[in-house]
């Protein structure tokens, strides 16, 4: 049976049109006038997007003695409900362990779980020679994309010996490596330093990772896959500091590449400052950061430094998880919940005001990362890609809450936040998963994806 979604505006990442989009089972087979097909979707005043693609999230995840508690059932069904198709997940190594163990255990997580497709990089923090020779066999499973911490000494982060072996690897194997850019060993420095003083709050998290250990440490990083002649991809860029090494890397034509979240574009560090232990509902790492340089980051993006906006979802309960750090704020689990509100939030609060035009929204949340992560199927309405669609409604209004939202979780960092725009109808593969503000698909019709290599010739 074929679908028409008729009557919308079709924006793509060059160009927004009036068009209908035909679909035939899973995929898109013509976008134009003068279609017909045996269902329609009436998308009349509607915006017609490919659905987006967040390669940044963490569902189930162990971190600081507890888990994030979404899982691939209630975080991919979010994930649908803000206009999210596909994500790639984290996987993660433990110190000791295998790649393939930690493969088998996250796709046992996700098998007969997610309501959307989904792949996973995985993150090597304990980079032995025998795990760095699993990599070739990784992306021979379609696990294209390797992930290094240079933060969180003594749990995840790498030191430069291991961090190069990996890059070394993937110039043999092929694959895309990923790193989280801070000075691990001055962040644990300066968290003694605070704790001695009595410095117990959230907002000493910020200040205990300040804009120069990202700098710094994404210059290191920068510096280490030049001298491999690896490309790189910088996750979570906040500040300034990182932005200006980026661009400098990507001006003497390095293939060097990033992303920003939507929580560095509109929450700002005087959150963590919030009365009571509410900052602690806004710790993630690398931390919030002085407003001014959000409008660093926007430059980034349209200026292409940044060619992509993620959300790191990684969401603990206040209650019982980020209580943990009642007293020290080091225990604190990292981590924001935002999977359901990126393309609401991007709408709203950086298209209507100016930032960022919808064709940016579409490169930067779905056929940028598309293409960068190997989902050679997803990110874009044309013939021969998967019928990922979502039909968005630029003019309904609502007030995000943690009443109401998908995320199972118990709190909203956007709290209260009056916003324009929201999903009318979502289809993955073709498929309605989300009608209406509500979840119409069964958990286990997400399939895992095999990804294509990214192999730039230039930045």
């Amino acid at each position: 049976m074929t679908r028409l979604i008729r009557g919308g505006r079709v924006v793509t990442a060059t160009d927004a049109f009036d068009a209908d989009v035909l679909i035939d089972g899973e995929s898109i087979v013509a976008v134009g006038t003068g279609l017909s097909g045996d269902e329609e979707i009436d998308a009349s005043g509607c915006l017609v997007l490919p659905g987006l693609v967040d390669n940044h999230t963490h569902l189930s995840m162990p971190f600081g003695g507890t888990w994030s508690c979404d899982d691939y059932t209630t975080g991919t069904a979010a994930a649908a409900a803000g206009g999210t198709t596909s994500i790639v997940d984290f996987c993660i190594q433990y110190v000791g362990g295998s790649l393939k163990d930690a493969l088998a255990e996250w796709h046992g997580r996700a098998d007969g779980a997610a309501h959307i497709d989904y792949g996973f990089h995985v993150a090597i923090t304990d980079a032995r020679p025998e795990v760095v020779a699993e990599m070739e066999q990784c992306v021979a499973d379609g696990v294209s994309s390797f992930k290094v911490f240079m933060a969180y000494k003594g749990a995840l982060m790498v030191d430069d010996e291991q961090f190069i072996a990996v890059l070394e690897q993937t110039g043999k194997t092929g694959g895309l490596v990923m790193v989280h850019c801070e000075n691990g060993d001055a962040v644990v420095r300066y968290q003694k330093e605070a704790l001695e003083r009595g410095d117990t709050d959230p907002k000493f998290h910020a200040s205990t990772r300040p804009p120069e250990v990202e700098g710094e440490a994404t210059s290191r990083a920068i510096r280490l896959a030049e001298w491999t002649g690896r490309p790189l991809f910088v996750v979570h860029v906040t500040c300034e500091e990182a932005v200006k090494e980026i661009q400098a890397a990507r001006d003497r034509g390095l293939p060097i590449f990033g992303e920003t979240c939507i929580q560095y574009l509109y929450l700002t560090v005087e959150d963590l400052d919030r009365p009571g232990f509410e900052g602690a509902k806004y710790v993630c790492s690398p931390p919030l950061r002085e407003a001014y340089n959000q409008h660093v980051l926007y430059q980034a993006l349209r200026q292409g430094a940044l060619q992509g906006i993620s959300t790191d979802h990684c969401p603990f309960n206040f209650k019982e998880q980020k209580e943990l750090g009642l007293g020290d704020f080091t225990k604190i689990p990292n981590g924001l919940p935002a999977i359901e509100h990126r393309l609401t939030l991007l709408y709203d609060r950086s298209v209507r005001d100016g930032h960022l035009s919808i064709i940016d929204v579409v490169r930067h949340g779905a056929w940028g990362p598309a293409r960068i992560f190997g989902l050679d199927k997803k990110g874009a309405l044309a013939p021969g890609f998967d019928a990922d669609v979502v039909v968005f409604d630029p003019e309904v209004k609502h007030t995000i809450s943690a009443e109401t939202h998908v995320m199972n979780v118990d709190y909203d960092p956007f709290e209260g936040w009056e916003v324009q725009g929201k999903p009318r109808f979502v289809l993955s593969r073709g498929e309605t998963v989300y009608e209406d503000g509500r979840i119409v698909s069964e958990p286990g019709r997400g399939r895992f994806v095999k990804r294509s290599l990214f192999e730039p010739a230039h930045a």
